[in-house]
């Protein structure tokens, strides 16, 4: 069982800038993807930013290119999401989820492990 552990959302100005960290229970480099995800008040959860431990890739929602970027250090077990000049519309509660090299990683349902979520706030 792997916990993940989310941390470093607050409320911020719109234009400021957050890092999220995602630390996980045991070592991150075998996860083969591992997901940040967004959920507003009343919408569906999706997804942001996924890193492809195995090859180095990254995906990045088009919402969010050019203004976040997700990133990790296996020797803390922890991966990021380092989140420029947000707006109002990126206020959300974010989770991190890890899923294994068969999953679909654009599939919420089919990631094995979920953190509790962070919420992060933007006002304009």
């Amino acid at each position: 069982q792997v916990h993940l552990v989310e941390s470093g959302g607050g409320s911020v100005q719109a234009g400021e800038s957050l890092r999220l960290s995602c630390t996980a229970s045991e070592n991150i480099a075998g996860r083969h993807y591992m997901s940040w995800w967004r959920q507003a008040p009343g919408k569906e959860r999706d997804r942001v930013a996924t890193l492809y431990t195995d090859v180095g890739v990254t995906y990045l929602a088009d919402s969010v290119k050019g203004r976040f970027a997700i990133s990790r250090d296996n020797a803390k077990n922890t991966m990021y999401l380092q989140m420029k000049s947000l707006k109002s519309e990126d206020t959300a509660i974010y989770s991190c989820a890890a899923g294994g090299s068969w999953i679909r990683p654009d599939r919420a349902t089919e990631y094995s492990y979920w953190g509790q979520g962070t919420q992060v706030t933007v006002s304009s």
